[in-house]
Formats: C-alpha cells, sequence, structure tokens
C-alpha cells in the first residue's frame, strides 16, 4: 500500500471543532485525477487540498483543491491550512506562496499569533436575480454578480440571513456555483453564510474565495479597505478582511487536530 501525509486542519479557527475543516496532503508527486477526487470523496470535506515542491520556479508549491465530488478553482481556507501545516514544519519561515491552475499565485504569510491569506479581489457587479432570490428566500435588498459564478445578496440585518432555509436541491440545479448571503454583523462587521450545493457542500462553514468576493463588495458599502467578517454556519469563524488594490487579503487563524497517514 502507498501512504501519504494526512493533516485534518480547522481554519479560520482559534479552537478545534470551529472555522472550516479541511484536509491536507503533501505528495512528492501528482497521482491520477481519478484518485486525487477518489481522496477527496473518501475525506468528505469541503475541501481536501494537495501540494508537492513546484518545478516551475514561480512559487514554493503547486496546489490543487478537491470537494467530495470535482476539482475546484480557488479555496480560501485550504489554502491557509496548507500555509499552516508549512509554516508549522519551518517556524523560521515567514510565508510560502503556492503556484494554481486558475488563481495565479496565492501566498501565506505569518500575522500575529495567526496567519494571513493573498487572494485575489473579485468585485462583484449588480445583476437582478430573482430566481434565486426565490429558492435562496427572505426578501434581499441588492444583489450582486461575479463571473466566477459568485452570486451575492445582501439583506438588510443579519437576522434575516440567519432565517434562511434555502431550497438546496433547487439550487444544486443551477450547478457548481456559490451563493453569498450577507448583511450587516452584530459582533463583527459583517455576518454571511455560503451555499454551494452544486459543488457538493450544501452549507459551506467558512469560505475563503467568498470572500474575496465580499471583501470588495463591502469595502464600497462601508467606505474602507478593512473589516471583520463572521460566517455564521453551524461551526462557524472570523475573518479579518483587507482589500489592497486588486488583492483581499483574509487573516486567520489555525488548528492541526488530527495528523496521520492515508494509505492506497
Amino acid at each position: 500500500m502507498t501512504s501519504l501525509p494526512y493533516y485534518h486542519v480547522d481554519a479560520f479557527a482559534d479552537r478545534p471543532f470551529t472555522g472550516n475543516q479541511a484536509a491536507v496532503m503533501p505528495l512528492e508527486s501528482w497521482q491520477d485525477d481519478a484518485v486525487l477526487q477518489a481522496i477527496g470523496e473518501e475525506n468528505n470535506f469541503a475541501e481536501t487540498a494537495f501540494y508537492l515542491p513546484d518545478q516551475s520556479g514561480q512559487a514554493d508549491y503547486e496546489l490543487r483543491w478537491f470537494t467530495p465530488t470535482l476539482e475546484i478553482a480557488l479555496c480560501g481556507h485550504a489554502t491557509l491550512a496548507s500555509g499552516h501545516i508549512i509554516l508549522s514544519q519551518q517556524p523560521d519561515r515567514q510565508q510560502v506562496t503556492f503556484r494554481t491552475r486558475k488563481a495565479g499565485i496565492l501566498t501565506v504569510m505569518r500575522e500575529g499569533d495567526g496567519y494571513a491569506l493573498d487572494l485575489p479581489a473579485y468585485p462583484p457587479a449588480p445583476q437582478e436575480m430573482p430566481e434565486i432570490g426565490a429558492i435562496i428566500g427572505g426578501n434581499p435588498v441588492e444583489t450582486q454578480f461575479h463571473e466566477g459564478r459568485y452570486h451575492v445578496l445582501r439583506y438588510e440585518n443579519p437576522e434575516d440571513v440567519l432565517a434562511l432555509i434555502p431550497d438546496m436541491k433547487a439550487l444544486a440545479a443551477l450547478g457548481n456555483a456559490q451563493f453569498i448571503c450577507t448583511a450587516p454583523g452584530n459582533n463583527s462587521d459583517v455576518l454571511s453564510r455560503v451555499f454551494v450545493p452544486g459543488g457538493g457542500v450544501d452549507e459551506d462553514s467558512v469560505t475563503g474565495s467568498a470572500h474575496a468576493v465580499l471583501t470588495p463588495f463591502w469595502a464600497r458599502q462601508l467606505g474602507r479597505d478593512r473589516f471583520t467578517a463572521y460566517q455564521a454556519s453551524q461551526r462557524g469563524g472570523y475573518v479579518r478582511c483587507r482589500l489592497d488594490g486588486d488583492r483581499a487579503w483574509l487573516g486567520g487563524n489555525c488548528v492541526t487536530v488530527v495528523e496521520g497517514s492515508f494509505r492506497l
């Protein structure tokens, strides 16, 4: 049997059982895509991250992400978790870079007792979406869309977002897209919930890629380049958001809860 290193990390979390779970698996060479997908299904987390040393010279490592059902273009929390594993094992190192296939070069660096994650900022634009509003429910006061298939629905207050009970089957029928429901927060500047049933995750716990959209969206709304955000899933997690030109910097902590081997 082949034995692969395996780490289970709670990302955007300062204690176990909060934030978003990711499996992180360093490789020496790429397995077949079908094997990577089967591992993602077996782990059954929102994402499994695989990385190996980058041979192109553009970054330190090459990084890919798989949900239980497909490979995705961008995942924030599993990138943060991957950076956490590498920086935890190399305490003198201050940052690590990852080359990705569809999101460019991403960076994780130390920030205080946690980390900062650099993602491309994805500013959405106004778009009517009455069908989606009806499927998700409530009364969104504004809807916007980014071409990466990110749908943003802004509600008047956090209670409106917390009360949502979307029709997951109907959302899944719309394909692999994110549905980001957001409002001003109570204990943070911004609150959100994120639904991705077409990607194999009904409600995500804490979604880095969604905050790549929320950062430019709320920076415009709030009139400032940084704010705090809380994703109000069952596990929940806080994200420090900062807009820097065309980049979204997301701050958070990670906790490693399992270390072991994955056997093929």
